[in-house]
């Protein structure tokens, strides 16, 4: 069954608009998992202008559900990490000034690169899963790197989908069964909505997780954060 995490990212980018603690993103946290999130993501960058550092720290005590911290693997994120010993580290190769993630891992160029900072997480017993196109070569090229997970990239998927969900689909179909050859989890995300989440889900073998925040949480604004949860839990069931 696939789990769904919640990225409260956005939450975050609403209060520092105003500066503040409305919203409160540790209250978001605690009821995306009270609500049925079966876990909670974050994304902290380095100019903190979503979730903070503080943040992470701070969630971490105040969740039970898995917590998955994502991020482009700089030495200030390393260290975060090590400190708060998260379920999942998701690695992204978003540079600083990245509005949003736009793409995955060349696994093949940065193999090694991957490899050491996997090692690292692996001993502290952190799982690890590296965000990548859906690629097959590089699906299994990350598998050299000793990740336990690979996450594809999905927004190719969401923009193609209301045109052609059948093409949009396969490029991933072919990407999770490499994922399968080569003995690597799968998750997914970016993009993933309450229009294309179910035809994802159903079509894609071996999916474990989705991480979704952006289409969620803008959702909420309609339906309610506990409806909204329940209505993607539903697309995934």
């Amino acid at each position: 069954m696939t789990r769904l995490s919640v990225n409260i990212n956005k939450i975050a980018t609403l209060r520092n608009a105003r500066g503040g603690n409305v919203p409160n993103v540790l209250k978001a946290a605690i009821n995306c998992q009270r609500f049925g999130a079966e876990g909670i993501t974050v994304h902290p960058r380095p100019d903190e202008r979503h979730i903070r550092y503080q943040d992470v720290r701070d969630i971490k005590p105040i969740i039970t559900t898995e917590f998955n911290i994502e991020g482009y693997p700089s030495q200030p994120f390393i260290d975060l990490v090590l400190e708060i010993l998260p379920n999942q580290v998701t690695l992204v190769p978003d540079p600083p000034e990245a509005l949003t993630s736009s793409t995955g891992w060349d696994t093949i160029k940065n193999k090694d690169v991957l490899k050491n900072i996997v090692a690292i997480f692996k001993a502290k017993g952190i799982r690890t899963s590296i965000f990548v196109n859906a690629d097959p070569e590089l699906v299994k090229h990350a598998a050299d790197s000793g990740t336990d997970r690979v996450e594809l990239y999905t927004e190719p998927y969401a923009t193609m989908f209301h045109e052609n969900r059948e093409k949009a689909i396969e490029p991933f179909v072919k990407a999770a069964l490499a994922a399968k050859e080569v003995g690597l989890g799968l998750n997914a995300g970016h993009d993933l909505d309450l229009d294309n989440l179910k035809y994802f889900a159903k079509n894609i073998s071996g999916l474990l997780e989705v991480s979704i925040g952006h289409a969620l949480i803008s959702d909420a604004l309609y339906f309610g954060l506990e409806n909204t949860i329940q209505m993607y839990l539903k697309q995934l069931r």
